[in-house]
């Protein structure tokens, strides 16, 4: 009864912290598919990328304005004076109208044509008539000025036409714009790549900015991580950012109630935990002194005896297992590191836990490997296993000592109903016996034998899981691998190099 009471206590008590722990800070609920870096990222590449897209189509509108106006311009001017020059040599008559277009001084690209009485007199064959628009010839013909762009041999044309009145003529030049549009492909060009490498640039700044943004939650997460992995004396650095500096002091305080929180409970169960082996040791004693007496007593007594000597190692076996876990949670659990044949400490480990006969797969290049561990725990762990897998797994039917890459593991399978994939991280959390053994009221425990192996496998810099049999077969197949070499957790002294041949 006493066993029972202390557990329902110290249940009630890990659900009360449990829950009140288990307030959690929702997020807006969006689920983004890219990471928040990249996000910063991409949104400072694409507004550099359209700041220099509309500065860019900017640019390029306007200076094609501007050096389109300035052709017109200069051509236009340059045209009324070649027209002054045409009217004043056609009006005496004496050079023909290819001479005088021969000596009129026209810019590259340029092609006069004449019309006098009626005939169409051009310097360059295939700028003659049919070069010239027929609206433009019409306005030209009929007295107006006119200027007109359009295409012709697969380019841009400029053509300007003056009438002259005077002396029964009109006079065009048709310019190229071929080297206009050539400067403004080139300044298109250029444009693009100062869009690009301003985006490029854009980019890399919000990759920089991000960074430094995110780091103080970057040093959140890591010292989160810290204290989730047992190191609850992990602090944040005092910001002086006015900004940061709530963060940082709200999750000190967040981490120091929680540090104390965890400290009271550990103390608690370290507390009961003493307090309860001399009254644990009184009634062992006591049940020494009736089993000595177990012949005189009636069979109904007898009965009762054993029921009383079973609780009994259960309860010392419960109240071993909370002083042994209190010690992990308080930092005063300490490895007794000895030189041991890892394959004699697993036969040993075998014949002393069970009295079922295991079958032993050792690997024949282990037989003579000596181990740098606590003998002690490593020997619980392995009685653990084999115990779990006697209480749920219908017994352990194999225990394999293999050598793989980079460390030594030692697995225990059974015939049981294996464990689920949902349950398979769980059933080492502490008092968690996985969903189908809380189901069975044939076997005792409170959860803790699992937790000890992995806190046990842990401090000794390796890891423990469970996974399917390798051939298929019903069953579950419990692992623990240790590291050929060990590096210091920070917890403890650093081990020596674990495999000497």
């Amino acid at each position: 009864m006493a066993s029972r009471g202390v557990t329902g206590r110290l249940r009630a008590l890990r659900r009360l912290r449990l829950t009140k722990l288990s307030h959690v800070v929702a997020w807006p609920q969006f689920r983004p598919r890219l990471g928040l870096r990249t996000r910063i990222t991409l949104a400072f590449g694409v507004g550099a990328m359209l700041l220099s897209a509309m500065v860019g189509i900017t640019t390029w509108a306007l200076t094609q304005q501007n050096l389109l106006d300035q052709r017109e311009s200069s051509a236009t001017a340059q045209v009324y004076a070649n027209a002054d020059r045409v009217q004043s040599r056609v009006a005496p008559g004496t050079d023909t109208p290819t001479d005088i277009l021969g000596s009129l001084l026209t810019p590259s690209g340029s092609n006069p044509v004449l019309l006098l009485d009626d005939r169409w007199y051009p310097v360059t064959p295939q700028y003659g008539e049919e070069a010239l628009p027929q609206s433009l010839r019409d306005m030209v013909r009929g007295g107006q000025p006119a200027r007109m762009r359009y295409q012709y041999l697969d380019s841009t044309q400029l053509a300007v036409g003056v009438p002259l009145p005077s002396v029964g003529a009109s006079y065009f030049e048709v310019v190229s714009l071929d080297e206009l549009e050539g400067t403004l492909e080139s300044l298109g060009v250029s444009l693009f790549g100062a869009s690009l490498a301003t985006t490029l640039a854009g980019a890399a700044l919000g990759w920089w900015t991000s960074r430094r943004v995110l780091r103080p939650f970057a040093n959140v997460g890591t010292a989160a991580e810290a204290i989730a992995g047992g190191k609850l004396d992990t602090r944040l650095e005092a910001s002086a950012d006015p900004d940061l500096a709530p963060l940082a002091n709200s999750f000190n305080d967040m981490a120091t109630a929680l540090q104390e929180r965890i400290e009271r409970d550990a103390n608690f169960a370290s507390y009961v935990s003493h307090e309860l082996r001399s009254p644990l040791t009184t009634l062992t004693n006591s049940i020494r002194v009736l089993e000595a007496r177990r012949d005189d007593m009636p069979e109904r007594a007898q009965e009762a005896l054993d029921l009383m000597v079973a609780d009994i190692e259960r309860f010392q076996q419960l109240v071993t297992d909370l002083l042994e876990i209190t010690r992990f949670d308080t930092g005063t659990m300490h490895l007794n590191l000895d030189e041991v044949r890892l394959a004699e400490l697993v036969m040993q480990a075998v014949g002393t836990s069970t009295d079922a006969d295991v079958p032993l797969d050792i690997d024949a290049e282990l037989a003579g490997v000596v181990v740098w561990a606590d003998k002690r725990r490593l020997v619980r762990v392995i009685a653990n296993l084999l115990d779990n897998a006697g209480k749920y797994g219908e017994g352990a039917t194999r225990v394999e000592l293999r050598r793989r890459e980079g460390d030594v593991q030692i697995a225990v399978e059974d015939d049981g109903p294996g464990v689920p994939e949902a349950d398979r991280v769980r059933i080492f959390d502490r008092f968690n016996r996985g969903t189908s053994a809380r189901h069975r009221r044939d076997v005792d425990g409170v959860g803790l034998g699992l937790a000890l192996v992995a806190e046990h496998v842990r401090i000794h810099g390796g890891r423990v899981w469970v996974e399917d049999k390798p051939d298929g077969a019903p069953g579950a197949r419990f692992v623990i691998a240790l590291p050929t070499e060990h590096a210091d957790t920070g917890e403890h002294e650093a081990l020596p190099e674990v495999l000497q041949p």
